[in-house]
């Protein structure tokens, strides 16, 4: 036998040899015992435990928005969530401070700007005092300035969160925190993740319901109610107040209902035959979306019509029929609930109040914008109670983060009008309705207004509050993205027990 026959013949054995311990329990028990021992420490660890990493919701992409049960009975079934976009003072609404008031003027001390960072304040500013009147309102004598009469007569509905706190100082990453639970782009919205969990009780309406005003999108654009690694059926869908309520609602001339429900057949059976192809859920969604845009056609004119609301419901919220404004936008967000939408989201633009111009006047521009919301926001409340949908609707106000309790002087020079700077240390929140506690006040910030110092919570705080209202542990509603399951809180977040009734 020659050489390379010999060499050859060697081979193989290795070969026959090492096929055979591959089947053996022997090698197998020796060559895997890291990884057994890795897989026993995992348990210990608690990894693959749903109880803590949390449960996923059952997903049929045939039937997205269908109503799903929470993981526990929930006190809210919908939400109407009100965004100030350009966060209001605290300290011209519900953060009644007097020392601030005899400080009005001075300089401000070195101890509240030393290893502090500000949007636009540079060098020294001077302390600047409230800009309005506080009284003491309704049985639970809650403080409500002058520029919110009207809510000032409901309070007694309302929890307050006088120490929300957040860690972004500018408008887009601080609404997206509030929104979307991470100051990036990419995550889904809470009102994403609220129809991924419950669905809708409405299958000829969106799930989620965007209403915009004051002229502008929110800073941090669409993505505030994105639906970001989500299927896409779970995005905010934009409404509108004037025109036609969904851009391309209306079928184009010379195409007939009938023709247009034909197009959508003809495209879900497309869409059909490339699922059976590639098995891509999100096929499914865009089926399921196609067929909630026909049936859209029939069921938003009539729902987003306000002109069909007795004369005293206009006049009770100030409604304006055909304009777009903010009072309008309320209205449409009871009628959205009563129809079962699941989360109703109202962001409302120029409540960025620096003094650069008299519109971003705090004793001036932000004077007006709460004139606008005042006695519509009131008017939400009242009605839903009247109509037996407060206890089941949570309604949220607030903005992104707060204001500076000293004057803002934009690069070290003075502002021409009274403002102040964005402020991450303390604002204010509040909720109503669905279990919350009623004429009730959770936080405190100091003497001044300036920072946090019983009660602090921080926006994954508010977040998990929400989500428990409506029947889940934040820790819990998950979804599985680049390989781990992901939250809205993710990796922080606790309830406010303290305002739950």
């Amino acid at each position: 036998m020659t050489k390379k026959e010999l060499h050859n013949q060697r081979l193989l054995r290795e070969a026959e040899k090492s096929v055979m311990q591959m089947h053996t329990r022997r090698h197998f028990l020796r060559e895997s015992a890291m990884g057994l021992g890795g897989l026993a420490m995992a348990a210990l660890f608690g990894c693959g435990d749903k109880t803590k990493q949390g449960a996923q919701v059952a997903f049929d992409p045939a039937h997205p928005m269908a109503p799903k049960l929470p993981q526990f009975p929930g006190k809210a079934k919908s939400v109407i969530y009100l965004h100030m976009a350009g966060a209001p003072s605290q300290l011209e609404l519900f953060d009644y401070k007097p020392e601030l008031a005899k400080m009005d003027g001075q300089l401000c001390p070195q101890s509240l700007l030393e290893g502090k960072r500000f949007a636009f304040i540079r060098g020294v500013p001077k302390m600047l005092g409230p800009q309005a009147t506080f009284a003491q309102h309704g049985e639970s004598g809650l403080w409500v300035s002058e520029n919110m009469p009207h809510l000032a007569s409901v309070v007694d509905e309302i929890s307050f969160l006088k120490a929300v706190t957040t860690d972004q100082f500018n408008h887009a990453p601080a609404q997206l925190l509030v929104h979307t639970g991470s100051a990036r782009l990419g995550r889904p919205s809470i009102g994403s993740w609220v129809t991924y969990g419950l669905g809708s009780e409405n299958e000829n309406l969106p799930g989620f319901v965007v209403l915009t005003s004051g002229g502008r999108n929110p800073d941090a654009g669409k993505s505030v109610w994105g639906s970001g690694f989500l299927p896409s059926v779970y995005q905010g869908v934009q409404c509108r107040s004037e025109g036609d309520p969904v851009l391309f609602l209306n079928d184009p001339g010379g195409m007939s209902r009938d023709l247009r429900k034909a197009s959508i057949d003809a495209i879900n059976e497309v869409n059909a035959e490339e699922y059976k192809a590639y098995n891509d859920p999100e096929i499914l969604s865009r089926i399921s979306q196609y067929e909630m845009a026909y049936k859209m056609q029939i069921s938003v004119p009539e729902v987003m019509n306000i002109n069909d609301e007795p004369q005293y419901i206009h006049e009770m919220y100030g409604t304006k029929p055909g304009e777009a404004c903010f009072a309008n936008n309320v209205l449409l967000a009871r009628k959205l609930v009563e129809k079962g939408v699941r989360f109703v989201q109202l962001f409302d633009w120029g409540w960025d109040s620096h003094g650069t111009d008299s519109n971003l006047a705090i004793d001036l521009g932000f004077i007006n914008k709460c004139r606008q919301v005042d006695k519509c926001i009131t008017a939400l409340i009242l009605d839903l109670k009247q109509r037996g949908l407060l206890e089941e609707t949570l309604v949220v106000w607030g903005g992104e983060f707060g204001r500076t309790p000293m004057m803002e002087n934009r690069e070290g020079k003075q502002n021409p009008f009274k403002g102040r700077d964005h402020h991450t240390e303390a604002f204010t929140i509040w909720m109503a309705g669905a279990g919350i506690k009623k004429g009730f006040s959770h936080g405190e910030t100091d003497e001044i207004g300036y920072s946090a110092i019983s009660g602090k919570v921080e926006t994954f705080d508010v977040q998990a509050t929400i989500l428990q209202q409506l029947g889940f542990n934040h820790e819990e509603l998950t979804y599985q993205f680049q390989g781990r399951p992901f939250r809205l809180t993710d990796t922080k977040g606790k309830v406010i027990n303290e305002i739950i009734a």
